[in-house]
């Protein structure tokens, strides 16, 4: 049992928040979704947890509202699996008397609240209303409202809870630590964070921290004064005082030397940074996002990480997925990488032919998003026709080819490929080819006629693009 009701109309690019209700009463479930939907939420209600959890795969609402009393799994049961699935999805439980010290107990372990049955109306709506301003923001959203993430291309459930997570930690200032394998697009969520922060207006810089030599990345990230060591030969301002107002992505944290994570932690201690050679410190207000592909544990064992930093650091983590975790979004982000590189090459790309999409889909992808683009760039870059067709897609992977021939177009390919090889090696002459295949000419020249091959474009003077009888042709006569 489920349905979907449409809520009454709410004005112009107001968001619409989605509403999961869990009921194994009809009656109840329809007067549920009548009073959400008067209030003009967008309601989606199923009868059992199992169904709930197969909505969740579909799509993730703002809000769940169950029962706790549901044929097989209870309420409580799907809020725990709701918990370890999307943690940042508030849950509203509605019980009946007998079941109230559950009901507290689930409070106790993430449940936003629960409501005693018969409940007021008003309550409800109340309730829900201060659950979906503590969460994430209601989508589908206005335009403008999602321009934050714009650049994060993705229709994944797992995706979607990361980008609610990111929306409500860009309000705050906490620190925020980025894990992920190369080329996930740690970056891009940085910058997403940035915009729909309080600080989006100011700048967002972002510096890898293993690109740069120790001896240059103090100067740029706290800048020097003029005459702090041989080429400093001006002051320079440091990144620290460029990002002021704003965020600082310190992109490869686990790659800063040692050295400087001292100097780091002082800075986000004292919210204040001295350039080289200068004895004077200068107030900062930056906020930071460190990203690592590295294991920061593992590192802070070994020594090479110190432990204080990585708790400044990693007051909030958030870890991106890997592509191959995220396959949904593979097709939807290669057709938009194509819009886009169609555009930079002046091609008439309009898409990939179905085999090319399915073997970018099942692709292995160990570098990532990153290495996706770069595929797709180089097939961009090398089509002729408007589809992108599988054999470019295999080449840009390093894939061999899955062609399978029938075994009559296999001999015909190899004999033609064979014969040609034999032209190229005696310069055309048919009479040493012949001799090479061990045939004779006659049976050489019929295999010839049979590839629509002339063996006087092989020769060295006719490689020009003359064509005509060969001078071996009378020589053989």
């Amino acid at each position: 049992m489920s349905a979907t009701y449409a809520p009454h109309p709410t004005p112009p690019g107001k968001p619409r928040a989605r509403i999961l209700v869990v009921d194994d009463d009809a009656d109840m479930l329809r007067l549920l979704a009548m009073r959400l939907g008067a209030a003009g939420y967008q309601v989606t209600s199923v009868g059992s947890a199992e169904s709930a959890l197969s909505q969740l795969d579909i799509e993730r609402p703002q809000l769940v509202l169950s029962d706790v009393r549901l044929p097989g799994k209870d309420g409580l049961a799907l809020f725990d699996e709701i918990r370890s699935r999307h943690p940042s999805l508030p849950v509203i439980l509605l019980t009946a008397h007998g079941t109230i010290p559950d009901a507290v107990e689930a409070t106790a372990r993430g449940v936003f609240t629960y409501l005693t049955k018969p409940y007021e109306a008003k309550e409800l709506l109340e309730k829900i209303a201060q659950a979906l301003a503590m969460g994430a923001p209601a989508s589908p959203s206005s335009q403008a409202d999602e321009e934050w993430r714009a650049d994060v291309i993705s229709r994944s459930n797992r995706m979607a809870d990361l980008l609610a997570e990111a929306r409500m930690i860009a309000q705050s200032d906490a620190s925020v630590l980025l894990r992920g394998d190369s080329g996930t697009g740690k970056e891009m969520l940085a910058s997403a964070i940035h915009r729909a922060s309080p600080r989006s207006k100011k700048p967002f810089i972002a510096v890898n921290c293993g690109a740069i030599p120790e001896a240059l990345l103090e100067s740029e990230l706290f800048g020097h004064v003029k005459g702090a060591f041989t080429d400093a030969v001006a002051n320079h301002k440091g990144l620290f005082q460029t990002a002021d107002g704003g965020t600082l992505l310190l992109d490869e944290i686990g790659d800063m030397p040692p050295a400087l994570q001292v100097k780091l932690l002082r800075v986000l201690q004292e919210r204040a940074i001295r350039p080289l050679g200068s004895s004077q410190s200068i107030p900062v207000d930056v906020r930071i996002i460190s990203a690592t592909h590295r294991n920061l544990e593992e590192a802070m064992a070994e020594g090479l990480f110190r432990e204080d930093l990585y708790y400044r650091l990693n007051v909030v983590t958030l870890t991106l997925p890997t592509l191959a975790e995220r396959r949904e979004d593979i097709a939807l982000l290669a057709n938009h990488f194509l819009a886009k590189l169609a555009r930079k090459y002046g091609k008439r790309s309009s898409g990939f032919a179905p085999e090319a999409l399915k073997a970018l889909t099942m692709a292995s992808w160990p570098g990532n998003v990153r290495q996706l683009y770069n595929v797709v760039e180089q097939a961009c870059a090398l089509t002729t026709t408007p589809l992108v067709s599988l054999a470019l897609v295999q080449r840009a992977l390093r894939t061999p080819s899955t062609e399978v021939l029938s075994f009559t177009d296999a001999r015909q390919r190899f004999e033609r490929d064979y014969l040609v090889g034999l032209l190229k090696m005696t310069d055309g002459n048919v009479a040493d080819a012949a001799r090479l295949a061990q045939r004779n000419r006659t049976e050489f020249y019929r295999l010839l006629q049979k590839h629509e091959l002339t063996p006087g474009l092989f020769k060295s003077d006719s490689m020009g693009g003359v064509a005509g009888t060969s001078d071996d042709a009378v020589a053989d006569e």
